[in-house]
């Protein structure tokens, strides 16, 4: 059964806290949280969180209800996959030995991945794509031996061509 999820855009203002904040509601309200990235904007007033909700866990109103009520928020967007550009990276250290190792890098620059790290008997490799994409890479990998895997979890914007439905209108005064 596939899960389904919201991907939420928050813009929220850059100051300590916030975070904690944001994450005491889900903790509270019992959401379940897939994926959450954190940064700073190109307004250094603004951080704008990235949280990939489980959709079958948290009706996605109530959700935004909740962080409607932030007073840190200044902005919610509920991106559709369709309408969103999403990435996360992958970095993973790999088993691979000398006579492995050429095949192991043919195979992650397919991906337009690099090899950031080698060791005698291991390599780390970094990858960047689509949830989709790195789940294929992680596949990929698993028959020479994964010995440490982390994703950042997704980033997303909105596609240009296509909008996303704003949830909450930016506070004039905050702009």
């Amino acid at each position: 059964m596939e899960q389904h999820h919201h991907i939420l855009s928050v813009l929220v203002e850059n100051k300590a806290g916030v975070l904690s904040r944001v994450a005491g509601l889900f903790t509270r309200r019992g959401y379940n949280i897939f994926s959450l990235a954190v940064s700073p904007t190109e307004d250094d007033r603004y951080s704008r969180m990235t949280v990939v909700v489980d959709g079958d866990s948290s009706p996605i109103e109530q959700v935004t209800k909740q962080l409607n009520k932030l007073i840190p928020v200044i902005e919610i967007r509920e991106l559709a996959a369709a309408d969103a550009v999403e990435r996360e990276l992958l970095i993973a250290t790999v088993k691979a030995g000398p006579e492995e190792r050429s095949h192991l890098i043919d195979l992650v620059s397919i991906f337009d991945g690099q090899v950031i790290d080698v060791g005698v008997a291991s390599v780390t490799v970094m990858v960047a794509g689509t949830p989709d994409g790195l789940d294929a890479v992680a596949d990929l990998l698993a028959p020479y031996g994964i010995s440490e895997l982390q994703r950042t979890g997704r980033v997303a914007l909105p596609r240009l061509i296509r909008g996303s439905r704003p949830l909450k209108a930016v506070k004039s005064s905050e702009q």
